[in-house]
């Protein structure tokens, strides 16, 4: 079986064109696996079909329809599974396609999108801008728990201010996650904390920095290290501002004690 994702744009929705879509696919011979509103006026269909044939001859008469558009029809990516399972497309920039933009009220479809990732084997390097208590931190560690994986914190101030200089045995896993702070580890952590750092970049697993312009501002790694960058705001019109990130991250550490592994 071939899985599709199918997409159309609906220019005048009358009672029945649902049905008449869903009859028409069926007749086909392809199954529906999730259908869903995936915008204002656009409706997803993840499907299922024998061979491309199909696929082809349903997409040739939804074009004689006038009432819709057919957008988009492909073999599913990521995001459209995420755009039918949530009922919205993940903001992706125009000009740097591995920044995705997220706002609070959006924090289920960011720990999805971040479940996913993490369940991929292999070196992934995500960073996380954001100002403080939007979210960042939390919604690394549920995407952790969606994913199955052990979430371990090598310089953070959840709850106390941690800046980690070893791993103990079983820590050292590929099956792990690691969560950095980086305004943390630039400004508060040691050349041991910098040494587990690289040991840790070399695991073939998944690394979550936040803040990750101050990360690659003080040390050997850059923005084109990364796979993915998100950026989560409390609203659209919100402005990620690093010197005022900076001056409430100090505000926060004043009030935590460090302590050292």
């Amino acid at each position: 079986m071939i899985e599709w994702y199918f997409e159309y744009e609906i220019h005048k929705n009358r009672p029945g064109l649902l049905g008449d879509i869903s009859s028409l696919i069926g007749m086909l011979g392809i199954n529906i696996t999730t259908i869903n509103g995936v915008d204002n006026a656009r409706r997803g269909l993840l499907l299922n079909c024998e061979n491309e044939e199909q696929i082809a001859r349903l997409e040739s008469i939804l074009n004689t329809m006038d009432n819709i558009t057919v957008t988009k029809y492909r073999q599913p990516k990521l995001r459209d599974r995420l755009a039918v399972r949530h009922g919205r497309y993940i903001q992706r920039d125009a000009d740097d396609k591995k920044t995705f933009r997220f706002v609070r009220d959006e924090l289920g479809l960011l720990v999805d999108f971040m479940a996913e990732l993490m369940k991929k084997e292999g070196h992934k390097l995500i960073g996380i801008r954001g100002m403080p208590r939007v979210g960042k931190t939390e919604s690394i560690v549920a995407a952790s728990v969606c994913a199955n994986k052990r979430w371990i914190f090598v310089s953070s101030t959840l709850i106390k201010q941690t800046v980690r200089s070893q791993l103990i045995q079983d820590e050292y896993s590929e099956h792990n996650v690691f969560i950095l702070d980086g305004i943390v580890s630039t400004k508060r952590a040691n050349e041991k904390h910098w040494q587990l750092v690289r040991e840790i970049m070399s695991i073939p697993a998944t690394k979550v920095v936040e803040h990750p312009d101050i990360f690659v501002s003080q040390s050997e790694y850059t923005l084109d290290d990364f796979d993915y960058i998100i950026e989560l705001r409390n609203d659209d019109e919100e402005e990620i501002k690093y010197d005022l990130v900076d001056e409430i991250e100090m505000e926060k550490r004043n009030h935590f004690s460090m302590f050292d592994f």
